[in-house]
């Protein structure tokens, strides 16, 4: 009876053991997902960030793109001008040169 007692005492102790093992194994695991959570937390955070960056740069593309777009057509209407007035004022410059 005592030596069934004590192997009964025995493996008690043995699987306290090994309890207190897989909690351990599990509260390092706990505390891995945990971390791994706080570092997807700032990468989301980060993404999120980036996303309303990259929105901000797009339109400010968009804005340069439009302003270049009116420069060149203003360019080319000035282009034209000084074209026409250079014209204007070679035929003026013509008949009071020729006898």
């Amino acid at each position: 009876h005592e030596q069934l007692l004590k192997m009964m005492e025995e493996r008690m102790m043995d699987v306290e053991q090994k309890l207190r093992l897989v909690k351990r194994l599990l509260q390092d695991k706990v505390n891995q997902l945990k971390e791994q959570l706080s570092k997807n937390m700032k990468a989301d955070v980060m993404v999120k960030d980036l996303y309303v960056e990259n929105a901000q740069l797009l339109k400010a593309l968009e804005v340069t793109e439009q302003r270049q777009k009116t420069a060149e057509r203003k360019n080319y209407l000035l282009e034209e001008k000084i074209a026409n007035l250079n014209r204007i004022v070679k035929n003026l410059a013509s008949p009071s040169f020729s006898p």
